[in-house]
Order: C-alpha cells, then structure tokens, then sequence
C-alpha cells in the first residue's frame, strides 16, 4: 500500500535562509569550536519497508543499498534515465526491512513519485514522514559528546537512543550529529541537548562552513541539468559496482571514458552577488558558468561555489554582473577565517 503526497497536511512552516549567507563571526566559532544546534525539520522525509524494500532502492538510486547492514547508511544520487540528478538522497537503514530517506526539500516529490512508481507489483509501504518528524542537527566537534554518541564510527551510521523523554534516532554526520524524533516530542528533545551543553546556531554559518570545504548544495549549486561528476560527486553518491539503476549508462560511460565539459569551482568575489548570476569570461563575453551558493561573512570577504567550464582553472578572472569574480580550487585554502581561528 502507498501513501500520497497530494493532499498531505501543511509541511513545516520554517524554511533554512537562502543565500546569501552573511553570519557573524561568533556564530562561525561556535560551529568551528563548540557544538551548535540547528533545526532542519525542512528537510524532506519518507520511511520505505518491506521485504522489497532494500531491492526496489537499489533498482533506482546510484549508491548500493543492498548491502547496507542495520545502522548503516550512505548518500545516493536521485537520477534521470539521462544520468542527470534530481536529488542526493540520504539512506538510513534502521531496521531489517525499514529504510528512512531524507533529502532536500526542492527533491522530496521527485523521490516520493519514483519510489511510488517503482513499487507497484513490490512488497513495499512508503509513507511520508517530513510533518511527522523533526530533524535536529548538532554541528561543530563536540557534537558527539553533548549527544552521548561515542560507539558509532562511520558518517551516516545509526542507532536508537532515548532523549528528553522521547525515543530518537541519532545518526552520524561530518558536520556532527543529526537526531530523528516525532515532531511532537522535539521541543523536548531540544531541551534536553541544550542542557547538554549545545548552543543554538545559526544556520547561515553552517552554510558559510559548507562553502568553504566545497559541498555543493541541491536547488542552489545544482539541478537536474547536472551530473554528478561534474560536481565531483561520484565518490559519496555513486558505486560503480552495483547491479543496474536508473541513469547507470551515462554516469558509468562518463566515468570510464569520457571527462566532463564542467566542474565545481569556488569563486572569490569582489562583492556579494545574487546567485544564478552568470559569470563570463571578460575577454570573450562568453557565458562559462552560474553563480550558486553565495557567503558574506560580516566583516570578511564574499566567496561561492559555481559549476564552471573546464577552461575557467584557477586563477581566471570572470565578470559576475560587474563584479570581479576569481576561481579558487576547490577546498577554499585556510588562511584566517572570520571567526578568528587560524
């Protein structure tokens, strides 16, 4: 039996700040040396079970589900028979026949309406979780100790866990920890980690953080134009030893034979632009690329991510609308970062 998505209630009221992302620089410490707290219940969410569950997953997204034992879990590209993504799926297998997936909210329908397609004729139940669920995110490196979380090992393994009154879900990430709960009981929840010692931050530094490192973000810095090498992402979404799935064709015949036309860049700009800006080369006019994910950070400089054509390498000058915009490899080099911290 599956649920639909038309008709669903309300989801969330809050939705994360678009960019540009201007934090201060107390809130980037915090993040950096401390543990900050961050709601993300905007995030996208369904639970898939079943006995075909594991193999209708596998079927159609990039990574191996198959192989995922209880507590693990992995990134996966959403794809297009054309191998172009439509969202970069999170994959928590939480129990022998239960998988719970998250996304960025612009790719939740995307994944309901395939997942749903896929099912029919399968053994498999998908229901919707994004108004049932809250997401709490602890970010900086001391978020496992304030969540008691020191026996899992890998990014994206997790277990079950009691929290302030409720039973949650707490799942390894490379920012920190992320907590699953039902949306009734999070207000507790929150409570409980900030008397832990967590700290509330501020979303638009943990988006300066991202910018930096060069994590490229679904809906901002890509769409479905886009494939996943191109954004140097066939190491956290894709296995290449997996059985079929949509889009394998294309993304394996660019992997083994072919390089892509574009790739993701960091940019050093003159000033804050919007992004969606395109950025030309001075000399040509010619367009080689969009501005995505734009950082201000009060008192230093702007930077963002951009998918760029091959020819734009470090160091080329491109014009944003009038603005100075230098490529930078990509991840941005460390020299003093707002927060004061070398």
């Amino acid at each position: 039996m599956l649920a639909r998505m038309e008709g669903a209630s309300t989801p969330p009221a809050d939705r994360p700040p678009k960019p540009p992302w201007q934090p201060d620089p107390a809130s980037i410490a915090l993040l950096e040396n401390g543990c900050g707290l961050l709601d993300r219940s905007f995030r996208g969410r369904l639970i898939l079970k079943g006995s075909d569950a594991a193999s209708l997953l596998h079927g159609q997204i990039s990574n191996d589900i198959e192989s995922l034992e209880v507590g693990k879990g992995c990134e996966a590209g959403l794809l297009t028979p054309k191998g172009k993504l439509l969202g970069i799926i999170r994959v928590l297998r939480t129990a022998e026949e239960t998988y719970h997936l998250d996304t960025d909210r612009v790719s939740l329908q995307a994944l309901f309406d395939t997942v749903r397609r896929a099912a029919v004729g399968h053994s498999a139940e998908l229901e919707k979780a994004t108004v049932e669920t809250a997401q709490l995110s602890l970010v900086g490196p001391k978020a496992d100790r304030i969540a008691g979380l020191s026996d899992l090992a890998g990014e994206h393994d997790s277990r079950a866990a009691m929290l302030g009154g409720s039973r949650v879900r707490m799942v390894l990430t490379a920012e920190g920890v992320d907590i699953l709960c039902p949306t009734a009981n999070a207000a507790g929840v929150k409570t409980a980690l900030l008397a832990a010692g967590a700290t509330e931050g501020d979303e638009a530094a943990a988006q300066y953080l991202r910018v930096q490192a060069g994590l490229p973000l679904y809906g901002v810095d890509l769409d479905e134009s886009v494939i996943p090498q191109e954004a140097d992402l066939n190491g956290r979404l894709v296995s290449f030893t997996k059985g079929c799935y949509v889009g394998q064709e294309t993304v394996a015949r660019l992997y083994y034979r072919g390089s892509p036309n574009r790739i993701l860049r960091g940019l050093l700009l003159d000033d804050i632009v919007e992004t969606g800006a395109p950025l030309l080369n001075p000399t040509t006019g010619k367009e080689v690329g969009r501005v995505g994910s734009v950082t201000a950070p009060i008192g230093d400089a702007a930077t963002a991510l951009a998918l760029v054509r091959m020819e734009a390498t470090p160091g080329t000058v491109l014009d944003a609308g009038g603005v100075e915009a230098e490529v930078i490899e990509l991840p941005f080099p460390v020299l003093d970062s707002p927060s004061g911290a070398a």
